[in-house]
């Protein structure tokens, strides 16, 4: 076996990687950028490299400064992870050429299906039922309109070389397949270093289902069963499980051999990925082949127990896979959220800066139940602009999909991230939302279900009364505290009230609390009771409560006369008051936020690429102002409403804090 592998990316996956390697007693190497220098990855690893800048094309994906790292280690494999330089044909040949193992697939597999315009072509020619599109190259804006508007509207516009929502556009129109056209390909070219595009028709209304294939040498190719992919915001996945709940076992069983053999058919050995579009009848259709390893392959690994990174490195090291197709069982269920730094509330822009708290849910692998943390960072690090804003994969497995969920719904509720935006609350939604619950789930679900955006979530009333019920008790314990660190009275629960009016989300309830050396029963003014009862002391920032028998977790924070609470996708201010405070608080005038509507406002921190306007313009509803990049994607800012711009404050090329004025209008 290897004695010494480098891992050629960063974050998770090289996270990830370096934890099989140490598991099989292999000693590993990290490569690293300016912007990495304290990253996890490279603190776990047994060496480390410095390769360069923090913009990836000048560090990560730059072939020669990998193989110098390489020559210095002596390491005799590379791992690439995900991303950056795993489907690169180049890549691999170099590292043949230095007699150095790829933890991937031969070279010619990678040619043959890592480029999306080959597969599909393979594909067709191998008989696999493919999405109507046009596989040339294409020139320029111009052709890619005409070619958009043969196939029909919707199309999708995407990179040839490209993964992870990077490069990817939908247009419905002329003028987006224009605009479209141009962001995927200076997106291909900074990410992947290929700006080649080609656009299929867009299927509405579709399931991305995805089947795993594991491949060695020796003849032998096998499927580990299906992943549901569905749930995608700008097409990059958000949340995945296994299996479907979709597909049935005949359509799994075609799926799967129809998998192998386009993987056979090009000589593919490592664990790769074949994904498929999947219409309301179970038809299903090629997309594309990853001859990578998959961000979601955790969930894969949950329900079958194989470690897919160890199968990759004994595959790269000549080994023959150790079991069968009918050794594959599936087992319960898997779920997998994916962590972002992105702000729901701000349109998921991108939030860089720094993790002032990340404390992850207990990672737990018991027979019924696992909680698993794929991570590549630490509180007290750097989210940079530089790369994906994945901060986690939080898994979870149980033996059922509503267990898998429930578990899902528990560790999203105990998962505490502070000093960035991120999309905890929208995962926790997700989880609660009926057709998820259900399936019953396309890859619209996103854009059905919150089109205009993710603005919170409302509770239920037997929610709110829940959590009113435990901010009621945690108040008591806080005004025993204050009372003691005061020294005002020697009998310190007599000095603190027994009647309050709990406000959250727009309601008010009177309640009067009993309470003994157990906890507290909070009886509200109809009549009902709930009974708290918890370890929680006033500074806490996570409150484990039982509330009746029932278990509820609660991220708390201070704010005046009361709490900060996030629970369940909630953010609720919570005040807790004596009945005349109140009475006098409902007298008090709200304070309306400052006018903006006459502002362009940098809603990310990023740099600006273009303007596309100039002082004087006229412009209209949905016209492009301006261009944004951030973390490797670029985002059009458009008009809300017709104006005429009186100042532009940026230029192209600088660099913008969130919030910044990029433009006037009068």
């Amino acid at each position: 076996m290897f004695k010494k592998i480098l891992i050629a990316n960063r974050g998770e996956i090289a996270c990830r990687v370096i934890k099989t390697a140490r598991k099989m007693g292999i000693k590993t190497v990290a490569i690293y950028s300016d912007a990495d220098r304290q990253a996890l990855h490279v603190q776990m690893a047994d060496e480390a490299v410095h390769i360069g800048p923090a913009p990836a094309n000048q560090s990560y994906i730059v072939i020669d400064k990998v193989m110098e790292a390489i020559r210095q280690t002596g390491a005799e494999a590379v791992h690439p992870g995900y991303g950056f330089l795993s489907e690169n044909s180049k890549f691999a040949e170099a590292l043949s050429a230095a007699g150095v193992a790829f933890i991937g697939p031969p070279v010619g597999a990678i040619e043959k299906m890592g480029d999306k315009i080959t597969s599909k072509k393979i594909a067709a020619e191998a008989g696999v039922s493919t999405v109507p599109g046009y596989m040339g190259l294409i020139a320029d804006a111009d052709e890619a309109v005409k070619i958009s508007g043969e196939i029909g509207y919707p199309v999708m516009i995407k990179a040839s070389a490209g993964g992870g929502g990077k490069g990817m556009r939908i247009a419905w129109n002329d003028e987006e397949a224009r605009e479209g056209f141009q962001s995927s390909k200076n997106e291909a070219a900074s990410s992947f270093g290929d700006d080649r595009i080609f656009i299929e028709k867009f299927v509405t209304q579709p399931r991305h289902i995805e089947i795993q294939v594991l491949a060695d040498s020796h003849g032998n190719t096998i499927y580990l069963g299906e992943r549901e992919c569905s749930i995608q915001r700008r097409n990059q996945k958000v949340i995945e499980e296994a299996p479907s709940p979709f597909l049935d076992a005949a359509t799994r069983k075609a799926m799967g051999e129809q998998a192998c053999a386009l993987a056979a058919a090009v000589g593919y050995t490592s664990a790769g990925t074949v994904e498929f579009i999947v219409d309301g009848q179970r038809n299903f259709y090629f997309l594309e082949m990853n001859t990578r390893l998959q961000v979601e392959h955790p969930v894969t690994e949950l329900i079958t127990g194989v470690d897919l990174v160890e199968q990759m490195i004994r595959v790269a090291y000549g080994e023959a896979l150790q079991f069968k197709q009918s050794d594959v069982k599936l087992n319960g269920w898997a779920m997998e959220s994916r962590l972002y730094a992105e702000d729901p509330y701000r349109g998921f822009l991108p939030s860089i800066g720094r993790l002032t708290r990340y404390r992850p849910p207990v990672e737990v692998a018991e027979p019924g139940h696992v909680v698993r943390n794929d991570t590549g960072v630490y509180e007290g690090g750097e989210i940079s602009m530089y790369y994906d804003p994945m901060i986690a994969k939080l898994c979870t497995w149980g033996p059922t999909r509503p267990d898998a969920i429930e578990a899902m719904r528990n560790a999203l509720d105990g998962f505490e991230v502070e000093g960035i935006g991120h999309n905890l609350p929208f995962l926790s939604a997700v989880m609660d939302h009926p057709k998820f619950v259900a399936g019953t789930i396309t890859t619209a679900f996103i854009a059905e279900e919150f089109p205009d955006g993710f603005n919170g979530v409302a509770l239920p009333d037997d929610v709110l009364r829940r959590i009113a019920a435990s901010c009621a008790a945690m108040h008591r314990v806080a005004e025993i505290r204050r009372s003691r660190v005061s020294g005002r009275m020697d009998n310190h629960e007599r000095k603190v009230g027994t009647d309050w009016v709990v406000s959250l989300q727009g309601n008010s309830y009177p309640v009067t609390i009993r309470a003994d050396h157990g906890g507290s029963t909070v009886c509200f003014d109809d009549g009902s009771e709930l009974r708290v009862t918890s370890g929680w002391t006033p500074g806490d920032q996570l409150a484990t409560l039982d509330v009746s028998g029932d278990p509820l977790v609660l991220k708390v924070g201070k704010i005046s006369g009361g709490f900060r609470i996030r629970s369940r996708g909630a953010d609720l201010k919570v005040h807790v008051r004596t009945p005349r405070q109140a009475e006098l608080a409902g007298l008090m005038i709200e304070k309306t936020p400052p006018d903006t509507s006459k502002l362009l406002l940098c809603p990310m921190p990023g740099l600006i690429v273009k303007i596309n306007v100039e002082v004087g313009d006229v412009v209209q509803d949905g016209q492009a102002l301006c261009t944004v990049e951030a973390m490797k994607m670029e985002n059009i800012l458009r008009a809300e409403r017709k104006g005429t711009v009186s100042k532009i404050n940026a230029a192209p090329g600088e660099s913008l804090a969130v919030d910044a004025v990029i433009m006037e209008f009068e």
